[in-house]
């Protein structure tokens, strides 16, 4: 792709000396502005022709991905059901900017997750069916944030908080939040364990 450089000479090499002036008339001042437009982005550094704002005046973070891993613990009952889990992201004000992954069996029991419920789980609720799943057996697993809200915009540079919610029948509720910062590349989270929920880990990549 042509650079601003590559640009500015061959057009300004299109004309001779005074040709602009003289042959153009009044009818050259949009064009002297396009001219001096060029020349400014010609010196000006890549970086700065890119960091632009966004329609709400925020820079975007330039973020690629953000892992988290976590456990359902062993629980040794007689009565085990599996839990019900919610995972999202709220920004520095407590709103929610997405949800991650919900686990569940009967959409009316959604609202046992309270908190993500309360937040967003009601407002949100035929718009889950990309991150709905069944309950789990305990074990490790893995989500990822892409780092874009419930539009698919990117989101600008702040912190966030990750929230871990898990709920069960005939057992007890368990919520853990954790704050990080965008951007934030080669930093690690951790969460301390839960009565239903294990350790979980936070790396934005």
């Amino acid at each position: 792709m042509p650079s601003y450089r590559n640009i500015l000479q061959a057009f300004t090499l299109s004309f001779k000396p005074g040709q602009l002036k003289t042959s153009l008339g009044q009818s050259s001042q949009p064009l002297l502005a396009a001219l001096v437009l060029l020349s400014v982005l010609a010196v000006m550094p890549a970086h700065q022709v890119h960091a632009t704002p966004n329609a709400t005046g925020h820079i975007e973070t330039d973020i690629n991905n953000v892992e988290i891993e976590f456990t359902l613990p062993v629980i040794e009952t007689g009565q085990y059901q599996r839990p019900y889990v919610a995972a999202w992201v709220e920004d520095s004000k407590g709103k929610a900017v997405k949800t991650l992954t919900v686990w569940h069996e009967d959409k009316k029991w959604l609202k046992d997750l309270r908190r993500w419920w309360r937040k967003t789980g009601r407002y949100q609720e035929e718009n889950l069916d990309a991150v709905t799943g069944a309950t789990k057996a305990p074990g490790r697993f893995t989500l990822s944030w892409d780092g874009k809200d419930y539009q698919g915009n990117p989101v600008k540079a702040g912190q966030y908080q990750l929230c871990f919610e898990a709920s069960r029948e005939h057992g007890d509720r368990s919520l853990l939040k954790q704050k990080f910062n965008l951007p934030g590349q080669g930093k690690t989270y951790r969460i301390k364990a839960g009565s239903e929920l294990g350790p979980v880990e936070i790396k934005v990549l």
